[in-house]
């Protein structure tokens, strides 16, 4: 019974010394940049800064499929799969439309330009120059679903509805963490709002 205890011990320090690990090293990953512009109770409005991505379109729209099919596309390419077989380095939040298809984005690292990328092997993937723009932003916690996401869609259409805030209907799912990361995960509605 002792050396049960022991090892139930062990696993559980190596489990929070991975979390912490984990949660840490996201330090070292770049970020799609944006400025806040203004802070609300629900929401908040930011302004994102032009950016690459690579995008693959699907025809589902569930979560789950949708953001495991796509995910596997895109870490395709950055893990090696392209004309060059280069690695490249992840990058942070994984985006998806919430339309009725769903095109999954992983934004580039702001070093790389339309010149210097390596060509995709799989011809899904497509390039996509993404220009300044303004969104607002809610933001929940915990393991995101199909449910989740609508959810917190429809408490952002109210919350810029009471605003005023005019927005138009490209709204997306902005997830920041892997999904062996147990602790302070971040997710986020986005939507373009009207200039």
């Amino acid at each position: 019974m002792k050396s049960l205890k022991i090892i139930l011990g062990i696993v559980v320090l190596v489990f929070v010394a991975f979390q912490i690990y984990v949660y840490f090293s996201r330090n070292n990953i770049e970020n799609y940049p944006y400025t806040v512009l203004k802070q609300y109770e629900l929401f908040e409005v930011r302004k994102y800064d032009a950016a690459l991505f690579i995008s693959v379109k699907m025809t589902v729209k569930d979560y789950k499929n949708a953001s495991s099919r796509g995910f596997s596309v895109l870490a395709g390419y950055i893990f090696g799969g392209n004309d060059k077989q280069e690695k490249i380095a992840m990058t942070s939040p994984v985006a998806m439309s919430i339309e009725d298809s769903v095109t999954m984005m992983f934004m580039l690292p702001s070093k790389m330009n339309r010149e210097n990328l390596p060509q995709p092997k799989n011809t899904d993937i497509e390039f996509k120059e993404v220009p300044t723009k303004k969104m607002a932003v809610v933001r929940f916690g915990g393991w995101a679903n199909t449910e989740k996401i609508e959810e917190y869609k429809n408490k952002l259409i109210a919350a810029l509805s009471a605003e005023g805030i005019q927005h138009t209907n490209h709204f997306s799912f902005f997830g920041y963490n892997p999904p062996y990361d147990f602790f302070f995960r971040r997710n986020e509605v986005v939507v373009e709002l009207d200039e």
